[in-house]
């Protein structure tokens, strides 16, 4: 759930907005004879505005009979990570990290200066509308397995603003900068344009190699697996993870391609 704001504050990238005119997120589907896997790339945390989840998105949803997410936050009192909103999160048996917990709070907390909120990020919106319709859940992988991750990775680079923009203020404050950026990824998210996300992972890749393995590499062809294996069970099942996963040279999409299962995108 916090992958992709962890690495926007971790990757401090500059947000490029495309020219792209797409109206819904990206999302992209894998087919047989008998087997449908949509693939859509989320947000995890939103303004409150549900425009995203319309059309095409719902539509495949609404066929699926199953949904998969990254992870299935544990919901309910507790939250061991918070913002100034909370993050509802209250694994059972692991510990973040420090530098985890700091870097995880800067994203949230920059989200939230812009009115996004984890409660409305996609994934959970996708979550509460499968528990409700009745919809089978389960994620890719445990929240233990995630903060493990995160634990034991190298140490976090050293926070920073995003490079400054033509125009914009010298002097600007970190934060406002990265909540600034954060608004620019989700306005970019929304349109279905991916080239903001080709850029964070690329600044990711070039600061933390082994960051951006462990979050992306490792990871996209472990869930590449899954969605191979699922192919051979008959029935619709909507896949949701983080868009950054969807993009670039290492995505999910990429290595599913590599076992000869071709993604087409949703228009």
């Amino acid at each position: 759930m916090v992958n992709l704001l962890a690495a926007a504050a971790l990757a401090a990238a500059t947000p490029v907005t495309g020219p792209s005119a797409l109206p819904e997120p990206a999302m992209f589907v894998v087919r047989d004879a008998d087997t449908t896997v949509f693939i859509f790339g989320t947000f995890h945390a939103l303004d409150g505005d549900p425009q995203w989840f319309g059309q095409d998105v719902r539509d495949a949803f609404e066929q699926s009979d199953e949904l998969v997410l990254e992870t299935l936050i544990p919901e309910g009192p507790g939250p061991i990570i918070t913002g100034r909103r909370g993050l509802p999160i209250r694994p059972p048996s692991v510990t973040p990290s420090a530098s985890f917990l700091a870097t995880t709070r800067m994203a949230i907390n920059a989200g939230e200066a812009q009115g996004m909120q984890v409660n409305n990020g996609a994934d959970m919106v996708l979550r509460h509308a499968a528990e409700s319709a009745g919809k089978p859940v389960q994620g890719l992988e445990t929240i233990e397995f995630q903060l493990n991750m995160f634990n034991s990775m190298p140490a976090a680079m050293p926070a920073s603003a995003p490079a400054r923009k033509v125009g914009q203020p010298i002097g600007e404050p970190p934060m406002k900068s990265l909540s600034n950026a954060m608004a620019e990824m989700q306005s970019a998210w929304k349109r279905g344009d991916q080239t903001v996300f080709v850029r964070m992972l690329g600044q990711l890749e070039a600061g933390s190699p082994d960051t951006y393995r462990m979050m992306f590499t490792d990871r996209n062809a472990r869930w590449a697996d899954w969605i191979a294996a699922r192919m051979q069970i008959p029935g619709t099942v909507f896949v949701a993870v983080g868009a950054g996963h969807l993009a670039g040279k290492d995505s999910v999409l990429v290595r599913l391609a590599e076992k000869g299962l071709e993604s087409q995108r949703v228009d």
